[in-house]
C-alpha cells in the first residue's frame, strides 16, 4: 500500500522535518511540499492525494479554512504549534492533531491510523443482528472483525471511534481495537440503553468508563476524547 501525501506549511524548517519523517515510512509517498493553501489547491487538482499534513496558521488562508473549502476532502493530519484548535480539528474529521515539536513516534502513530482506514475498507460489510421482539435485551453484541463473528460484552467497551464508513471499538480486555464496517449512528441504536452516549460526531463513550469530565472533553483510560458542541447539552443532561 502506497499513500500519496503532501505537506502544507509556510515554515521551511517544519516542511523539512515532516519530509524527513515521511522518508522513514515506506508506505508514504511525498508528492509535493506546499507553502500555502493556494499551492495545495493546485496540487489537489493535478494529483491524486490521499493524505495532507497541514499547518493551521498560514498566510491568507488558514489550514482550517482550507479544509472547510474542499468539497471532496482527502484524509488530513494537522501539524501545528497551537493546541487550542484540537476540538475544531476533530469536528472536521481530522485523522489526528499533532502539536509541534512533533516526535517521530507520535508522527508514526498518526500515520498508522491512515493505514487502518485503508485496510478496513477491504473488510466485508456486516449488519448488527436484530433481536426478536419481546425478548430480553442481551448485554453483548456480535461484531464481524478479522473475518470472524466476535462476541463483545458491553461492559468491556471503553469507547467507539468513527472513521468514515467504519468504526473502531476500543476494549478494556484488548489493547488492539476491533475494526468493523458500520456507522456510529447505527451501532448506537443497539447499545444506547446500556450506558453509552454519543458525545461527538466521531465518538461514542461508555459512561461507566469515564474517569473525569471537563468543559470540552472526557477522560477514559487516559485517553482524552472531545465533546462536540452539538452533543454537549444532551450528554451533560444525561449524566446529571
Amino acid at each position: 500500500m502506497i499513500i500519496n501525501c503532501i505537506i502544507v506549511d509556510d515554515e521551511p524548517l517544519a516542511q523539512d522535518l515532516i519530509e524527513d519523517y515521511i522518508s522513514k515510512i515506506p508506505f508514504l509517498n511525498l508528492i509535493k511540499k506546499c507553502s500555502s493553501a493556494f499551492e495545495a489547491f493546485e496540487c489537489l487538482r493535478n494529483h491524486t492525494i490521499d493524505l495532507v499534513f497541514l499547518d493551521i496558521h498560514m498566510p491568507n488562508v488558514s489550514g482550517l479554512d482550507f479544509i472547510k473549502s474542499l468539497e471532496t476532502k482527502p484524509l488530513f493530519i494537522f501539524t501545528t504549534a497551537y493546541s487550542e484548535y484540537a476540538i475544531e480539528a476533530f469536528d472536521l474529521n481530522a485523522v489526528d492533531y499533532l502539536v509541534k515539536p512533533i516526535p517521530f513516534d507520535r508522527f508514526l502513530k498518526a500515520t498508522n491510523k491512515v493505514v487502518d482506514y485503508y485496510s478496513i475498507k477491504n473488510q466485508p460489510k456486516q449488519t448488527i443482528p436484530q433481536e426478536p421482539a419481546k425478548k430480553a435485551k442481551p448485554d453483548y453484541l456480535f461484531i464481524k472483525a478479522d473475518y470472524k463473528e466476535k462476541k463483545v460484552n458491553f461492559d468491556d467497551i471503553l469507547y467507539i471511534e468513527g472513521l468514515k464508513d467504519y468504526i473502531k471499538i476500543h476494549l478494556k480486555s484488548n489493547p488492539k481495537p476491533l475494526i468493523t464496517h458500520n456507522s456510529l449512528k447505527k451501532i448506537l441504536l443497539s447499545i444506547q440503553d446500556h450506558g453509552f452516549a454519543r458525545i461527538h460526531k466521531s465518538y461514542i463513550v461508555s459512561i461507566n468508563q469515564i474517569k473525569s469530565i471537563t468543559k470540552n472533553r472526557v477522560i477514559i483510560n487516559d485517553k482524552w476524547i472531545p465533546i462536540g458542541d452539538n452533543y454537549k447539552e444532551a450528554f451533560l443532561k444525561m449524566i446529571k
